[in-house]
């Protein structure tokens, strides 16, 4: 039985390891993590009966402790935590096989740090993490021999077409992109979009900040530095092509010219799925691809000059350090500011670029260089925007 540990289970991307995980015999939840949703983690615990659970947010911890007490004793085996110090308890729980790496942010650097350390296996949605902190964790998944296995449908494209190349490492990597809600339009007609415009995704389901992030580009942006760091690329060797139909989900070129692509439906249970039975492939229920029925699969290059977020993502990457922190923390504060109508849809780009403009660079930030450098880019935001 493998036991897992998933943190940001009422999330997008954790609501959906478990459908996996219930259709999957052999995964066993060992502890669920949320933020503040304890209505659907309750949910969680009643069809899955974890050991642990942890809400980070500790007020509604302690209603969540509360609301399991009152069921009669049935659920007083569960220990329930709070805050970044129950997030970083689950991920090195005793027992623990794999750690689901679903939270949305920053938050999930000092977890996931802590379960490299305790020998965990992690299933990496958290592209944030190794974005801002890639120059620490990828050391650390060497030095202790734990598997890092991408769940991100581009990256475990990436890694399924790499899978079984042994010595011949990829010349060139082609991350594709659907072009999201505003694929074709110029920057003076995304003056006025709402919210609301912004989360009509024309192909996957997503979690809010990761489909604004899709809007803006900067999502493929943040995926360009996560494939750095995944798989020890130069940025001038990862490409970024639209693929609208989103079939093909990325596609790895060989130094003799050969190019291996992974295409399939855009559901994201099969690369959840893939990272949490790896190596070994399973039935997955669902729509197949009809070759029959697609028309045409068609590519095109990035506008760049619309959507700013994705060659700032490249500024970034090139200039390395804490700039990766200043790119990650202000597109999050800059799109939680726009969620809330707070900013205008592109002046999430104008933030995050005014941001890059004013910081001084520092080379292989620690860890607590990292957090204290959010902390000031936010700050930063609050007094000028």
């Amino acid at each position: 039985m493998k036991e897992i540990v998933i943190l940001g289970s009422t999330g997008s991307i954790g609501t959906q390891t478990l459908e996996v995980i219930k259709n999957n015999s052999g995964l066993n939840v060992k502890a669920l993590a949320a933020g503040s949703n304890i209505r659907l983690l309750l949910k969680q615990i009643e069809e899955f009966m974890p050991e642990t659970v942890c809400v980070y947010n500790s007020g509604k911890a302690l209603e969540l402790e509360k609301q399991l007490k009152a069921k009669d004793g049935v659920y007083r085996h569960i220990n329930v935590l709070s805050g970044m110090e129950g997030l970083t308890e689950c991920a090195r729980l005793d027992g623990a096989d794999t750690v689901v790496a679903a939270v949305t942010g920053m938050i999930g650097i000092k977890p996931v740090t802590e379960a490299i350390k305790s020998g965990k296996d992690i299933a990496f949605a958290n592209k944030e993490t190794l974005v801002t902190a890639g120059h620490i964790i990828m050391p650390m998944v060497n030095k202790y021999k734990v598997k890092l296995l991408p769940v991100d449908s581009e990256h475990s494209a990436i890694f399924q077409c790499i899978n079984g190349q042994h010595k011949n490492r990829p010349a060139k990597i082609i991350l594709t992109a659907s072009g999201g809600p505003f694929r074709g339009m110029k920057k003076e007609e995304l003056a006025n979009v709402t919210p609301a415009d912004a989360l009509k995704h024309p192909n996957w389901s997503m979690g809010k900040k990761i489909t604004v992030d899709s809007a803006t580009m900067v999502n493929k942006g943040l995926e360009v530095i996560e494939a750095m760091w995944l798989f020890g690329m130069g940025l001038k060797d990862i490409e970024v092509v639209i693929q609208p139909q989103s079939i093909i989900h990325s596609m790895v070129e060989f130094k003799d010219g050969a190019v291996i692509a992974q295409l399939g439906t855009p559901d994201m249970k099969l690369p959840i799925q893939y990272a949490l039975c790896y190596p070994e492939r399973r039935y997955l229920k669902g729509e197949r691809l009809d070759f029959y029925k697609i028309p045409q699969i068609t590519f095109e290059k990035p506008d760049m000059d619309t959507f700013e977020g994705l060659g700032l993502a490249y500024k970034a990457g090139e200039a390395g350090g804490s700039m990766l922190t200043v790119f990650n923390a202000a597109n999050e504060r800059a799109v939680n500011m726009f969620l809330n109508g707070r900013a205008g849809f592109t002046g999430i780009t104008r933030i995050i670029k005014e941001c890059m403009e004013v910081h001084k660079n520092i080379d292989n930030p620690s860890l607590s260089d990292i957090l204290e450098i959010e902390q000031d880019v936010y700050r930063y935001i609050e007094s000028r925007f």
